[in-house]
């Protein structure tokens, strides 16, 4: 079993792996509209973490890993309680690019967790210095919501992958932070 992850289980996967692709998903772009109430956030002051939205131009770079099958289910039951807050499991495959640049499949089939804009954590769209003030104030279980934020951009940048969403939000969120200091 393959799991794609495209935030936070970039950097922090939280389960054993045998095997891992940096890759995309074609016709979903990132963005920072889910809220986040129950690991980077509370009920009141809720973080903000990122799903995917369908684009049918946009591709979303991630981290295809490759679960031993005797932890599947383990595996899975603890990504639904991490994902509980809105999001739903898809099938989707991943890519990779090839010297010429032409993609080509990397996994056929692996499970992405994903928020629609119809779950009731959703925020919806804002802008970077929205998204930024509203991450700069939360914190959850999981730690506070400024080092989801710059640690995904970090990671993508470490696989050279540019993401104008991510990375403008991260800047305004670190011009904020700098601001206040």
């Amino acid at each position: 079993m393959w799991i794609f992850g495209y935030g936070s289980l970039i950097w922090k996967p939280g389960f054993r792996w045998v095997e891992k692709k940096v890759g995309f998903i074609k016709g979903f772009e990132r963005r920072f509209y889910q809220g986040s109430y129950d690991h980077r956030g509370v009920p009141g002051n809720p973080g903000r973490v990122v799903t995917l939205l369908p684009d049918e131009q946009a591709v979303t770079w991630g981290v295809a890993f490759k679960i031993i099958n005797d932890e599947a289910q383990r595996v899975l039951k603890e990504l639904d309680h991490r994902e509980k807050g809105g999001y739903r499991r898809h099938r989707v495959p991943v890519y990779r690019p090839t010297a010429t640049g032409v993609a080509t499949t990397a996994v056929d089939r692996a499970l992405v967790y994903l928020a629609t804009e119809d779950n009731p954590h959703y925020l919806g769209p804002a802008t970077a210095q929205e998204i930024a003030r509203q991450v700069k104030e939360a914190r959850g279980p999981s730690g506070p919501n400024t080092e989801y934020v710059l640690r995904l951009a970090e990671s993508l940048r470490q696989f050279d992958v540019h993401d104008p969403h991510v990375f403008s939000v991260a800047a305004a969120l670190r011009d904020l932070m700098a601001r206040e200091e």
